[in-house]
């Protein structure tokens, strides 16, 4: 007679093949596609005054594959998705890092190389996709992953995305750690704190996430979401995008709303904050006029997760324009060089002023930036996908130290299957 381990086994293998005969793998390899990306990067940010490092001056190479499965077939589908990543070191010196490029080790120097990845495996039910693992890459309103240098940050926990019912789009996710864009390791998700907002960089078990987007019709979409890093702050987020024909050109209005204030045992101290921002553009034949205001009241900033970006239409190349009570405005042209038979090349310029800013002295504070940026990517032939990108800025303030900065960018993508 069978013993029970042996019987409990055997079961188990019984039900493996049972799933097995009604979930067959012709959707996994078939529908799945690989791309590889490289980014050649160098990063120059000159400190014009105060004492301290005088610039972050780095220059790197990196190397990107991201898989990504299709699903079984059959009433549960399930797939698999993988990143690896490569960095390396071009030049650099101790008293030139902390550009975000390179890691920095504890003797102060980048080092060599550097390497990170991630799996994650999925599943599908219907129109309802759930993954869990490492390696999530994330633009959401309440957090949105920084993928301004030459990796991108990462994350790792579950989503859960739906769209079961029409025009309906919901989404969830919780996270528990994240791996910085210029680092090998995970970390717990952390308060990020800068210029002396909230009580520094506070670190939290998780962050939660859930919300939707309606879609009305293809000129109205409205988001809610509501996040929560855990024992630090409670975000609410309400935004609506509408674009509508005005004479030859089209008009979009982009509306964003964050209420936050603090959660749990509130480490991050309090929190405080109700920001109400409005982009709009006007595009005609490859010309595009922005102009944005940033309203954050409360007597804290908009808080965020320590290493992403924040969703602010204010927030640009250096600066976030994020600080308590601050007001800002912005002034962004774009250019499309397609529309005079140049395709594939860009130009944007921007400037954006804050003012009202509570200090910590009691004084005003009063915030500039102007950014320039230029791009071009190759539409045809041997060197299709392969894009040159420059982008100057330059911030001046009355409370911290001004910048001047520039990025050279040259990248490739290329679909290997």
């Amino acid at each position: 007679m069978k013993n029970k381990k042996t019987m409990r086994a055997t079961g188990g293998v019984l039900m493996l093949s049972a799933l097995a005969a009604g979930v067959r793998a012709d959707g996994f390899i078939e529908d799945s596609r690989a791309t590889f990306i490289t980014k050649n990067f160098y990063f120059n940010r000159d400190f014009r005054d105060g004492p301290g490092q005088s610039k972050r001056d780095e220059w790197g190479q990196s190397f990107l594959i991201d898989y990504r499965s299709g699903y079984t077939s059959g009433v549960v589908g399930v797939g698999l998705d993988v990143l690896g990543m490569v960095g390396l070191k071009l030049d650099s010196s101790p008293d030139r890092t902390n550009s975000g490029l390179l890691p920095v080790h504890s003797d102060g120097r980048a080092p060599a190389e550097f390497s990170k990845g991630g799996v994650m495996g999925k599943i599908r039910v219907s129109k309802t996709e759930l993954k869990l693992g490492n390696g999530f890459t994330t633009v959401q309103p309440t957090l949105v992953g920084n993928n301004g240098r030459m990796l991108p940050q990462t994350f790792q926990g579950v989503t859960l995305d739906s769209t079961e019912i029409k025009s309906l789009s919901l989404t969830g996710v919780r996270f528990d750690r994240e791996t910085d864009r210029a680092k090998t390791a995970s970390e717990d998700l952390a308060l990020f704190s800068k210029n002396g907002r909230f009580r520094g960089i506070i670190e939290s078990d998780h962050f939660t996430m859930g919300g939707g987007t309606y879609t009305f019709s293809p000129q109205l979409a409205v988001t809610y979401q509501r996040a929560e890093l855990e024992d630090i702050y409670r975000q609410h987020y309400l935004g609506v995008v509408h674009t509508t024909p005005v004479g030859e050109g089209t008009f979009k209005s982009d509306v964003r709303y964050f209420v936050s204030d603090e959660a749990g045992a509130g480490k991050g101290g309090k929190v405080d904050s109700h920001s109400l921002s409005g982009a709009f553009t006007y595009s005609l034949k490859g010309h595009a006029v922005t102009l944005s205001a940033v309203h954050n009241g409360g007597d804290t900033a908009v808080p965020y997760v320590n290493g992403t970006d924040i969703y602010l239409p204010n927030f640009v190349l250096i600066n976030d324009f994020d600080e308590p009570r601050e007001r800002s405005w912005q002034a962004r042209y774009d250019l499309d060089f397609a529309r005079f038979g140049v395709p594939g090349l860009t130009f944007r310029t921007l400037y954006v002023r804050g003012d009202n800013i509570r200090l910590a002295s009691g004084e005003e504070g009063k915030e500039w930036e102007r950014d320039v940026e230029v791009q071009y990517l190759v539409q045809s032939g041997p060197l299709k996908h392969f894009g040159v990108r420059w982008r100057n800025g330059m911030a001046h303030n009355n409370f911290a130290r001004d910048v001047d900065e520039n990025r050279l960018i040259l990248t490739y993508t290329l679909a290997l299957f």
